[in-house]
């Protein structure tokens, strides 16, 4: 009978081999769009609850463009390249892309996602560093947004990056809060200046009591904190409404705004990156 050989037969599968051959490709296809230069910033709304008419700040989010144009979001890419230096390279770009944004238009205001692993790479502090030389009115209108889980990989080095850009008046957001896992003496120390509350509590909020729960612990513990509040993934007006008694400062997601390459007021980002 034929016998497996080596550690492959016995710790792989189908299934995995599919996983990881996909993973792959996905690989490939974010690094020849970087070489090409066809990453964009799509920009999302984040409106004031009270007034959403009225635009608190964007988010700059990351998208790949592929040979044909199609526009590929972050969510089918990120995953893949956030422990490779790939993830650190698209850091960059998004960066990049969102510095010359915010000096082409000075009305902006907009939040840039970076991974707490970029604070060590060389090229993206130099792209950050070199920006707030040139003008320094910009890390007024910066906001920087680190996910919970990127942000538990090193807090102590976050901290104190946190703290040299404080100076700048750069902001920061945690992104996702809720989803993931931080504790609340790191939450403490970090002092974000935003919670962005993860979409899974906000979807179908006016109708879920555990999650209006959860929404009330949220917005106490940013009040204590002197935090802004941004409810995202919102993509209902029942839930918008709900959001908006409740309290909490801003609402982002489709029921306010889809993420465009090309919004109102906003030029195309050049194609250089």
């Amino acid at each position: 009978m034929h016998q497996p050989k080596g550690d492959f037969a016995e710790t792989s599968s189908p299934l995995s081999v599919a996983v990881a051959e996909d993973s792959a490709r996905v690989v490939d296809r974010v690094a020849e769009a970087l070489r090409a230069r066809r990453l964009r910033l799509a920009y999302q709304p984040v409106v004031l609850s009270a007034r959403p008419d009225r635009i608190g700040f964007h988010e700059g989010l990351i998208r790949i463009l592929d040979p044909g144009g199609r526009t590929i979001p972050a969510r089918e890419f990120m995953q893949a390249i956030e422990g490779r230096d790939l993830g650190r390279e698209v850091d960059c770009a998004a960066l990049a892309m969102g510095l010359d944004a915010l000096r082409r238009h000075p009305a902006l205001r907009l939040s840039v996602n970076m991974s707490a692993r970029s604070i060590g790479w060389p090229r993206w502090m130099r792209i950050l560093r070199r920006s707030l030389d040139r003008d320094p009115a910009l890390g007024e209108r910066l906001i920087l947004e680190i996910s919970e889980a990127s942000a538990m990989t090193v807090p102590e080095l976050l901290a104190g990056f946190m703290a040299e850009l404080r100076p700048r008046r750069i902001s920061f957001a945690l992104d996702g809060f809720g989803a993931g896992p931080v504790t609340l003496h790191h939450f403490r120390e970090l002092a974000f200046d935003v919670m962005k509350i993860d979409a899974g509590f906000t979807r179908n909020v006016h109708a879920t009591a555990d999650s209006q729960v959860m929404m009330s612990v949220f917005l106490a513990i940013a009040r204590q904190l002197d935090m802004l509040t941004v409810a995202q993934g919102v993509e209902a007006a029942a839930d918008s409404a709900w959001i908006t008694a409740l309290g909490i400062d801003c609402q982002q997601g489709f029921f306010h705004g889809a993420p465009k390459l090309f919004p109102d007021g906003i030029a195309p980002d050049p194609a250089s990156i």
